[in-house]
Formats: C-alpha cells, sequence, structure tokens
C-alpha cells in the first residue's frame, strides 16, 4: 500500500495547499489512503464541517484532530455524524465521536487510523498507550486490519518516540503531529514501523507555526496580552511524510519525508517517480 500522511493543516494557506494539490498527488503516486491532520483548519483554531467536508472531497480519507478539537463548538455535533473525523482516542468516556476508526479506502484496502494525544505539556488525559494497546487489540495490523496509522498529537519529542518504539511491529505509520515543524528524523523501526516525530504543517512557512509572525513576535518581546493569533496568509506547504507497506505484513518497506511548496526545501519520494 501507499499511504501518505500529512501535517496540521493551518488556516486558508494551508487548505488551499490541500485542496489544490492532493488530487492530483493521488493520482500522480497511486496513493492507496490520505490521512491529515485537521486540528487547525478553521482559522488557526478547530475544524468545522463544511471545512471538513472540503477536505474529505479533496482526497482525504481521513482526518485527526489534537488539543484544538473542540475551539469550533459545532463539531462538538458533527464529529458524531462524520466517521472520518477523528479526536484524539484518550479523551475521557462519553466525549463526543471515535478516536479510532477502520477506514475503508478507495482502493479497497482497510485502514485502521487512531489519534492520540499526549500528556507532557499537554491537557492530562486518559494513559495513551493503553488507550491505543485496546484499539491495536480489537483490530490488529495484518489480521484486521491491512495498515495502522497512529497519530500522536504530542509537545514533547520523548513522548512521541517512546510510542514509536513501544508500537513498532504493530502499526504501519507512527507519526508525530502538533509542533509544526518537521523534524528529519523519518526512518522504518527495528519491527518494521515507518516513525516520523513531527510531520510539520500544511501552512504559511513564513510565519510563526503558521500564525502571524508579528504578534508572535511582539508576546515574546513585550509579554503582555494582544489581539487574538491569526494565520499567516502567504503561499502554503504541504507538509508531511510518504510511506510504502508490505502488502503482506502492512509493515513499512520504504518512507519518505514529504515538502512541497514554499520557504522549506523540497522533497518527495522519489522512489514512486
Amino acid at each position: 500500500m501507499r499511504l501518505l500522511f500529512l501535517g496540521d493543516i493551518v488556516g486558508r494557506p494551508g487548505r488551499s495547499a490541500v485542496i489544490e494539490r492532493l488530487p492530483s498527488l493521488r493520482d500522480r503516486w497511486q496513493l492507496d489512503c490520505v490521512v491529515i491532520n485537521g486540528e487547525n483548519a478553521a482559522g488557526g483554531f478547530g475544524i468545522n464541517e463544511a471545512i471538513c467536508d472540503e477536505i474529505l472531497a479533496a482526497g482525504a480519507d481521513a482526518i485527526t484532530l489534537g488539543n484544538h478539537s473542540w475551539d469550533q463548538r459545532e463539531t462538538l455535533v458533527f464529529i458524531e455524524r462524520q466517521p472520518r473525523l477523528l479526536r484524539p482516542v484518550n479523551y475521557p468516556p462519553g466525549t463526543p465521536g471515535r478516536g479510532a476508526n477502520l477506514i475503508d479506502t478507495r482502493s479497497g484496502h482497510r485502514v485502521l487510523v487512531i489519534n492520540v494525544m499526549g500528556r507532557l505539556y499537554m491537557d492530562p488525559l486518559d494513559d495513551p498507550f493503553a488507550a491505543v494497546d485496546r484499539e491495536l487489540e480489537t483490530c490488529p495490523l495484518g489480521q484486521v486490519a491491512d495498515a495502522v496509522v497512529i497519530d500522536v498529537h504530542a509537545e514533547a519529542t520523548s513522548e512521541k518516540e517512546a510510542m514509536g518504539h513501544y508500537f513498532d511491529g504493530r502499526a504501519s505509520l507512527v507519526v508525530g503531529t502538533h509542533t509544526h515543524v518537521p523534524t528529519a528524523d523519518h526512518r522504518v523501526l527495528p519491527g518494521g514501523t515507518a516513525y516520523m516525530t513531527d510531520a510539520g504543517m500544511c501552512g504559511d512557512y513564513d510565519s510563526v507555526l503558521g500564525m502571524q509572525k508579528e504578534e508572535s513576535i511582539r508576546r515574546f518581546v513585550q509579554k503582555t496580552p494582544g489581539p487574538r493569533m491569526e494565520p499567516a496568509l502567504g503561499e502554503g506547504t504541504l507538509s508531511g511524510v510518504a510511506v510504502e507497506t508490505d502488502d503482506r505484513t502492512g509493515l513499512a518497506k520504504r518512507v519518505a519525508a514529504v515538502r512541497l511548496g514554499p520557504h522549506l526545501e523540497e522533497t518527495w519520494p522519489r522512489f514512486w517517480d
């Protein structure tokens, strides 16, 4: 299988980059499954139903969220009727929506997508390791699922790396989101799981984490409250990771970083060209 994961969509530039580029990338790379983190898609804070539908229509098979899951209050309602929109699986019982789902892709494969949130420097949710363990026990890779993608939405590099090694051999891809800066450590772990500490973001990199840099700088310099942060409005860059899996085991064979757009050095999976 050919999997593409794209990091946090930040505002209109990120949405535009995804909507304009993803349809042609699906055809060019013959992608079987695309998962995108969309937790900053609506003005940098959360996601709404119209944007969710727009991203899915552009070619995403599933959308994951994170600590901004409920910034748009309507998400509490429409997430219940949208099975391809996932919030962190370790939210307490009774939280609207679902944190994992077995997605039937366009190519006929079944991909288990799990969204989980870390606890270091984040909201103290339930144990992320145990929460993902439960999902993998009921839907194991290579038996029920053709591939497993785990989005670890977390602040701490150590926590993301620990989860990558903990789930090595049980997932096709463990990838971090939240920090909006792509890391250079994409690799296949010893057990066959592709890993990347952070996929980066889909947004304007002439910014501070996708937000307008002037207000971000002012807050650091003056240490006083100010106006609401707004997304930067320049051209967006796609950032993420591409994985090719073994059809027999669901484990990763090859992995490559994806960066398409201005400000960052462009790179893509040349083994698919």
